[in-house]
C-alpha cells in the first residue's frame, strides 16, 4: 500500500515549482492558438508532459469520424488536421484507487483590437500579481495548472493506484470536438475534473447553449412610401420582445440554489442583426443570431421547442407574419446542459482537498455558460466537475488575465485531489471526503 502523501508537502513542493509554472502559462499565451492554429501550442504541451515521463498520445480530430455523434458540431474549422494531446501517468493497478482526467482547452477567441490591450494581446505580461494576455484565464492557465499538480506529485515520488490522464483538447469554444474526440477514442476514468476558471468555487452542473439564426421577412418599399412596404426591421422587434418575455418566463418557472443570479441561469441573447440593403428602403429581410440557454435537467429538443413556439405565436397574432412566417434555423455550436451529481464521491473528495489547502469549503455552484462537462456527463457516463482559478467574468475581454496566487492555490487542490482519489486509499478518502463534506454543510447552514 502506497502512503499517503502529506498536504503540506505538496503545498511546499508547489511553492517550489510556482516559478516554473508561471513561465509555463506565460510561453503558453506567448504562443498564439486561435482555432486552426493550435499545433504550436500542443507541441509545447506534449514537450512538457514527456518530461514529466508521461506516456502522451497525440489524437487529431477527424470529423468524419465524429460526424454521426449526437454532440458533434461542425464549427467549419479544418476537419481533419487540429490535434489533441493526452498524456497517460499509468498506475500501478492496485486495488482501491480510482482513475481521473484533468481536461483542459487551448483554443482561444479572437482578441479583438489589439489597441485597445495596455500590452500585446500575447504578452503574457506579469504585472501586480496577475498575469495579461488572451487565453490566460480561458484557459491555458487551468491547462498548466493540471501538468503542474502532476509535477509536484511527480517530484514528492507519488505512484497512483489508478491510471490519471492529462487532456490538452482543441475546439471547445466552437462546440467541443476536442473532448469529444478523447471519448469516441476510448479514452476514459472514473471521474474528471475540467480546470474552467470558476473562482475556486466548484461547479458540478452547467447550463446548455444554442446557437440559432432568426431569418424575418418584409417587402421592400421607398422609404417615402414606407406605408406600402413591411419593415422586417419592426417585425423583428416584435419577435425580440417577445424572446425578452420568453426568457423571463422560462426563469420564473425554473427554481435553483446553485446559481449567482437566479433570472440568468440559461439566457437568450441577440449577438449579430443584419437587416436592410438601403437607408431610404423599407428593409425587406432581417437575419438576427444569438444563443438560447438551456436548463440543467432540460434537453435540447424542449429548449429549441420553447424558443419556436414563441416565435410561432407572434407570428400567428400579426397580420404580416402569420403569412410570411419567420424562420429559425440551429446551426454551430449546440451545447447541452449538464449535470454530476452532488453526492457523488468524487465531489466530496475534491470538496476535501479544496478544504485542506484553503481552511473553509468551496462554493457549491452551477455556471450558466456551455462547457465539455456535458460530453463527460452525458455522452461518456463520467462524472465531471469544473474547477479551477480565474475569473471567467475576464475571459473573452480586452485585457483577459489571471491572479497567478489562486493559480498556485488551485495547483495545490487538484495536486491533493489526485494523491487522494488515485491512490490505493482512494475509498477510504472518498468516505472521509464525505464526511468532511457533510460537515462543512452543517456548519454552512448553521
Amino acid at each position: 500500500m502506497s502512503q499517503p502523501v502529506n498536504p503540506q508537502f505538496i503545498s511546499d513542493t508547489v511553492d517550489a515549482l510556482a516559478s516554473d509554472l508561471v513561465r509555463f502559462i506565460q510561453t503558453l499565451v506567448q504562443t498564439p492558438s486561435l482555432p486552426n492554429h493550435e499545433h504550436a501550442v500542443q507541441g509545447l504541451i506534449a514537450e512538457e508532459l514527456r518530461r514529466l515521463g508521461l506516456d502522451v498520445d497525440i489524437v487529431p480530430s477527424r470529423f468524419e469520424e465524429l460526424r454521426r455523434h449526437p454532440a458533434f458540431n461542425d464549427d467549419g474549422f479544418d476537419p481533419e488536421g487540429r490535434v489533441n494531446v493526452v498524456g497517460r501517468w499509468r498506475g500501478a493497478g492496485q486495488a482501491g484507487g480510482h482513475s481521473l482526467i484533468l481536461n483542459g482547452h487551448v483554443d482561444v477567441v479572437a482578441p479583438g483590437d489589439p489597441a485597445l490591450w495596455s500590452a500585446s494581446p500575447w504578452s503574457g505580461t506579469v504585472r501586480d500579481g496577475k498575469l495579461y494576455g488572451r487565453g490566460a484565464c480561458d484557459m491555458k492557465a487551468g491547462v498548466a495548472t493540471g501538468i503542474f499538480a502532476l509535477a509536484a506529485l511527480r517530484r514528492l515520488g507519488f505512484q497512483p493506484a489508478g491510471d490519471i490522464l492529462m487532456e490538452s483538447v482543441i475546439g471547445e469554444e466552437s462546440g467541443g470536438i476536442g473532448t469529444l474526440t478523447t471519448i469516441i477514442k476510448g479514452y476514459t476514468a472514473d471521474a474528471c475534473i475540467v480546470l474552467e476558471p470558476t473562482g475556486l468555487d466548484l461547479c458540478p452542473l452547467q447550463s446548455g447553449a444554442l446557437t440559432f439564426r432568426l431569418t424575418v421577412p418584409g417587402k421592400a418599399a421607398h422609404a417615402a412610401m414606407r406605408q406600402h412596404g413591411v419593415s422586417a426591421i419592426e417585425k423583428f422587434a416584435l419577435l425580440h420582445q417577445a424572446l425578452l418575455q420568453l426568457e423571463a418566463d422560462r426563469h420564473a418557472a425554473y427554481h435553483t440554489d446553485l446559481y449567482d443570479d437566479p433570472r440568468y441561469v440559461a439566457p437568450i441573447s441577440i449577438g449579430t442583426i443584419i437587416g436592410g440593403e438601403w437607408h431610404s428602403t423599407a428593409p425587406e429581410r432581417v437575419v438576427a443570431e444569438g444563443r438560447l440557454g438551456v436548463f440543467p435537467g432540460e434537453t435540447t429538443a424542449e429548449a429549441r421547442q420553447a424558443l419556436e413556439e414563441a416565435i410561432r405565436r407572434v407570428a400567428q397574432a400579426d397580420s404580416w407574419l402569420c403569412n410570411h412566417p419567420p424562420s429559425v434555423e440551429w446551426f454551430e455550436g449546440q451545447f447541452e446542459a449538464g449535470t454530476t451529481d452532488l453526492s457523488h464521491p468524487f465531489i466530496h473528495t475534491l470538496s476535501a482537498a479544496h478544504r485542506a489547502v484553503l481552511g473553509s469549503s468551496p462554493r457549491v455552484r452551477g455556471v450558466p455558460y456551455g462547457a465539455d462537462l456535458r460530453l463527460f456527463t452525458n455522452h461518456a457516463r463520467i462524472p465531471a466537475v469544473l474547477y479551477g482559478a480565474g475569473d471567467v467574468s475576464l475571459a473573452h475581454g480586452v485585457d483577459e488575465s489571471i491572479t497567478l496566487a489562486d493559480v498556485v492555490t488551485a495547483t495545490k487542490v487538484v495536486a491533493l485531489m489526485v494523491a487522494r482519489w488515485c491512490s490505493d486509499t482512494g475509498q477510504q478518502s472518498a468516505e472521509e471526503g464525505m464526511q468532511d463534506y457533510d460537515t462543512a454543510l452543517r456548519r454552512d447552514d448553521a
